[in-house]
């Protein structure tokens, strides 16, 4: 059966949502937990976040979900209440429960092998974390809460089963004059509220249930339950469908407003719900009149909640006749900013529309542009007024594709906690540019090659402790997690303290493989660059981290796939620094179009710092098949494009030529020299698939406005690959 207007199926897929979000709120204050600068708002963050993770769980059943998320609460209200303290083995177990809390999350979202075994052991070290002995018991006790209809106390467990007459007997009911006087309860908190609660009959259609809500009050302190049965009509005249009941909960608890509010949250707008101090004099006098409107007809206006409403309601407006009952909507609160959830199909589909427009609008520019029509006639202004709505409908949709990096970045927390528990080390991670925004399929796919640098950074970049403490190092190595936007890029760095690339040991490797010549003569960039390669492993044993001689020629691969590019910086003694090169969007692009040679090429905007032209005296010869041009008083090398692609011999004469002055990440600077430039536009990526060789410095192609289709190339690899092989120029009446 289809669930796709299913409304608890919806409901269900908005929670998990919503258990994304908690999640990283939970992660983040842990973080702050273990760098030391907590307060106790960081604290009640992750005691909500459980918490709430908990409420929506046992609206829908899960079961499994409750029992952890329930002693993680319970662990986490010890350190918000200072009788225990998150030490640095505390704060390890909290995050191997989030971690946990994450894996139950997934698993009651998408089923699977249910994660019995690990969530005993976590419960077991909750408990080792309370004073407890054993492991975890079978299930966690029912709250007991007094629960008083009109003054008689009753059970509330009859709830669960959702029976009416199990709960209410109303022929035993005593005369209120009969009713005995309650001892009033001990004091055991500082502060002391009345919650005024009336469900609305979508908060049944939901599938919530009241019981679990004061349940969830109970264990805040010390509740008081008092049930309103005064809207019950005879048994015989019940309606399934409407909700007759209220409830008035007296609550002692050291909680803050905030945290009381927080039980409601999931039936936000299902309800209404009104919470006075117990010292406040405004309670209202007739609860009666909170129930929904569908129920009872007031005589004066009743007064908005001031709860849990998502905005400030409108100010209520003068008492006005009696008018037919109708249902109680949710306030059109929404003011607040909304969001629309869609399916990420939708949007690919919009970015594939969208590169098509960007290519009619081309062929469209192209085509006027052949007829020759007068610049400024009303064909070329409507041509320009297209360009620009297609280029602002182009960042509209990149804009929805685009995701901080964050969420990424927080994957990596958990898998530097398992690989250095796996090998034994202390590892602590620092992240810096989070809010980094990058195209959503480009942090898909960047998860696997960043969790294997990860993974190689803990195992092989870091020393083992005592090693460390040798080096004069501390035992806790450190490893770094950057993103930023750097010359139209993204730009990820990934960096330990460790010992550095043994670099006589890679080389030694890489010929006792076969995968260079025994009599190879290296340049350190060229040894470092030997990891790269396939089957290269320096695991001398294998484990669950390294060892299967499946290495960084993946990463390398994944990141190619993406139109990046890698490279790798080490000092011996004090670390290695990976760095990912990627494109903002893989979709559309700011382009040059290039002549070469005779072939037609596109080049990044974004890397191209100004055009030039020069005479061939300025153009100097270092050493043969090797220029440079001084360029406003610096020498920058020339790279003759058309000889490095294999289109034509190496230039002898520069007089005339041009050249685009292209600058690399790290801020160094090259002349790559072209014959013509053609054109500037925006471009459609269009990725070249397996049955295409991967030649370097081709990094996709695109179809031209006249149907061309042209390569796309990168810059910075045909740069970096000249500089270690240089062109030599061909003798005289040798061909290319």
């Amino acid at each position: 059966m289809s669930t796709e207007n299913d409304p608890m199926a919806e409901i269900r897929a908005s929670f998990f949502v919503e258990c994304e979000e908690l999640l990283e709120a939970l992660q983040d204050s842990l973080q702050i937990m273990d760098d030391g600068a907590e307060d106790s708002e960081t604290i009640n963050v992750v005691f909500r976040a459980v918490h709430s993770i908990k409420g929506g769980a046992g609206a829908f059943g899960l079961d499994a979900l409750v029992r952890f998320a329930h002693r993680y609460e319970t662990v986490m209200d010890e350190v918000r209440t200072g009788r225990m303290e998150a030490d640095a083995d505390a704060l390890k177990v909290f995050f191997q429960c989030a971690d946990h809390l994450s894996d139950l999350v997934r698993h009651s979202r998408d089923g699977g092998a249910d994660p019995a075994e690990q969530s005993n052991t976590l419960l077991t070290r909750l408990n080792a974390l309370m004073g407890e002995e054993g492991g975890p018991t079978e299930s966690e006790p029912e709250p007991e809460i007094e629960f008083q209809p009109m003054g008689l106390a009753l059970d509330l467990a009859p709830l669960n089963d959702g029976s009416l007459d199990d709960l209410l007997d109303l022929d035993a009911l005593p005369p209120l004059g009969d009713l005995p006087d309650l001892p009033p309860l001990a004091l055991n908190a500082p502060k002391t509220y009345t919650l005024h609660f009336a469900p609305e009959q979508e908060l049944f259609e939901t599938g919530n249930e009241p019981y679990l809500l004061l349940r969830a009050l109970h264990e805040l302190g010390t509740a008081q339950v008092t049930c309103d049965t005064s809207r019950l009509p005879p048994q015989q005249s019940l309606t399934p469908e409407q909700p007759y009941l209220s409830w008035t909960i007296e609550l002692e608890t050291e909680a803050e407003e905030a945290e009381i509010l927080s039980v409601f949250e999931f039936v936000d707008g299902l309800c209404t719900l009104k919470l006075t101090s117990g010292d406040s004099d405004d309670m209202p006098s007739d609860l009666p009149q909170m129930l929904p409107a569908d129920q009872t007809t007031p005589t004066s206006t009743p007064e908005p909640p001031t709860a849990i409403e998502p905005a400030p309601s409108p100010a209520p407006q003068p008492a006005a006749p009696a008018a037919p009952p109708k249902t109680q909507t949710p306030s059109a609160a929404a003011a607040v900013k909304s969001v629309v959830r869609v399916d990420l199909d939708r949007i690919e589909r919009l970015v594939n529309l969208v590169g098509e427009l960007v290519i009619n609008q081309a062929m469209l520019s192209q085509s006027l542009e052949d007829a020759n029509l007068p610049p400024h006639g009303d064909a070329i202004s409507g041509l320009e007024e297209f360009q620009r709505l297609t280029r602002d409908i182009q960042d509209s949709v990149m804009m929805i594709r685009a995701q901080p990096v964050k969420s990424l970045f927080q994957r990596m927390s958990r898998i530097i906690r398992e690989a250095s528990a796996a090998v034994d080390k202390d590892v602590r991670l620092h992240t810096e540019g989070e809010a980094t925004e990058v195209d959503k399929t480009v942090i898909e796919r960047l998860a696997d090659p960043l969790t294997h640098m990860i993974r190689n950074a803990v195992d092989h970049g870091l020393e083992k402790p005592a090693d460390r403490i040798a080096a004069g190092k501390p035992p806790e190595g450190q490893v770094k997690l950057t993103a930023a936007h750097r010359s139209g890029r993204v730009i990820i760095e990934v960096s330990d303290d460790g010992a550095g690339i043994n670099r006589p040991r890679v080389l030694q490797i890489a010929i006792d493989k076969g995968l260079i010549p025994a009599d190879s003569q290296l340049s350190d960039s060229e040894i470092d660059n030997l990891l790269f390669l396939p089957g290269f492993s320096t695991a001398s044993t294998v484990s669950d981290l390294s060892g299967r001689g499946v290495g960084m020629d993946v990463v390398r691969t994944a990141i190619q796939a993406l139109g990046g590019r890698i490279a790798i910086t080490s000092i011996p003694g004090e670390g290695t620094s990976f760095s990912i090169s990627l494109p903002l969007t893989l979709a559309v692009l700011d382009g040059m179009v290039i002549d070469t040679a005779g072939e037609t090429l596109v080049v990044p905007l974004n890397l191209v710092v100004e055009t030039l032209t020069f005479a061939a005296s300025e153009v100097s010869m270092i050493r043969p098949g090797q220029h440079v041009v001084r360029v406003r008083g610096a020498f920058v090398p020339v790279v003759d494009l058309g000889a490095e692609l294999g289109y034509r011999a190496p230039l002898t004469d520069f007089e005339g030529a041009v050249a685009l002055l292209i600058v690399h990440e790290n801020g160094s600077r090259a002349a790559l020299m072209i014959d013509n430039i053609l054109d500037q536009r925006q471009v459609v990526i269009k990725g070249l698939d397996d049955g295409f060789f991967r030649a370097a410095g081709i990094a996709a192609a695109t179809i031209l406005g006249d149907g061309q289709i042209a390569l796309i190339l990168d810059p910075s690899d045909i740069i970096t690959n000249a500089a270690q092989h240089p062109q030599e120029p061909l003798k005289a009446g040798v061909s290319a």
